[in-house]
């Protein structure tokens, strides 16, 4: 079978060939013979009730010097494709939210979308989470003062982080004595204009913030362990950190267990759980990552895996 797969991502030119997942999955859709089609938000607009985009033929290699080649650019409907990957980096937003806004109308049009986009945009990733409280640690959503300092009273040492942030940026750390609880509460909550979270802070972050990657809904063998940098409380490569494979435990298998069925029942196909210790933090939703450290570690082919299970769910028109 031969699909027309389309994505969405930042510029590729851009990205790091070393490890990013998106070319992974770009690798394994041109492995099975499938006609790539490259996009970046920018490109895609409405005229007239029909969602287009100025679309280019795409090729992929495994080459640290030239992993891609680019053709011209065609303005085409997206319904023309079978299959659209949305890649997009956070922040979610509102440009990220009209994105997803143009892609629904060709989910409309029968093409599958992955992540489907009404769950990009209800599934907050750290409040997608505590819809599974029995797998976080004591967590708090809200723009009050008055709830985070008692939520920080209650709990001596917690972590205070923004609901759209990603890559570990501005995560602050507010231990016992308080230090600048206030103006980390005025700066993240801009004065109480933003909702942010607050989580008991978990030790156990010196043992990695492990990523687990789920394929409609069933968890791969194995975590990455996300290790901070001396001196750090945050795991994410992005700011620091190291990864280290690992099989999964009980305890990640029994998290997986109680997040899956509600990742398939939204259609969520490809999905990243973040858990440190014994704990649920985050839901990714958006564009997970991790699949070429997880490939070189073990042996794997993240992307084929993804592929195949497309394959498998998508339906002809």
């Amino acid at each position: 079978m031969t699909l027309k797969i389309g994505i969405v991502m930042d510029p590729i030119d851009q990205i790091s060939f070393k490890k990013d997942s998106s070319l992974a999955m770009l690798w394994a859709a041109q492995r099975k013979g499938w006609d790539i089609w490259y996009m970046e938000p920018q490109h895609l607009f409405s005229r007239d009730g029909v969602v287009q985009a100025d679309m280019a033929p795409l090729s992929v290699a495994m080459d640290p010097e030239q992993w891609f080649e680019r053709g011209d650019y065609q303005r085409r409907p997206l319904a023309d494709l079978d299959v659209i990957l949305m890649r997009k980096d956070p922040p979610f937003d509102r440009e990220f939210l009209y994105t997803t806004q143009l892609l629904a109308m060709a989910e409309r049009d029968g093409v599958m979308l992955v992540n489907p986009t009404q769950q990009l945009r209800d599934c907050n990733e750290k409040l997608f989470a505590t819809e599974f409280p029995q797998c976080c640690p004591p967590v708090l959503v809200t723009r009050r003062e008055d709830l985070l300092r008692e939520f920080h009273a209650e709990h001596s040492d917690v972590i205070f982080k923004p609901l759209d942030g990603m890559g570990g940026s501005q995560i602050f750390r507010i231990q016992p004595n308080g230090v600048n609880l206030g103006v980390i509460i005025e700066t993240l909550t801009r004065y109480g204009e933003e909702t942010i979270m607050a989580q008991k802070y978990l030790p156990e972050i010196i043992d990695g913030d492990k990523r687990i990657l789920m394929i409609n809904g069933e968890p791969l063998p194995y975590a990455l362990a996300r290790i901070p940098a001396q001196g750090e409380t945050r795991g994410n490569l992005a700011a620091g950190g190291r990864g280290e494979g690992r099989p999964l435990t009980d305890r990640d298998r029994w998290i997986c267990e109680q997040v899956g069925p509600t990742l398939r029942e939204k259609g969520l196909f490809f999905v990243g759980l973040d858990v440190i210790g014994d704990y649920l933090t985050e839901i990714n939703v958006t564009s997970p990552t991790c699949i070429r450290e997880l490939d070189n570690q073990f042996g794997l082919d993240i992307g084929m895996q993804l592929m195949d299970a497309i394959e498998s769910a998508w339906k002809p028109r």
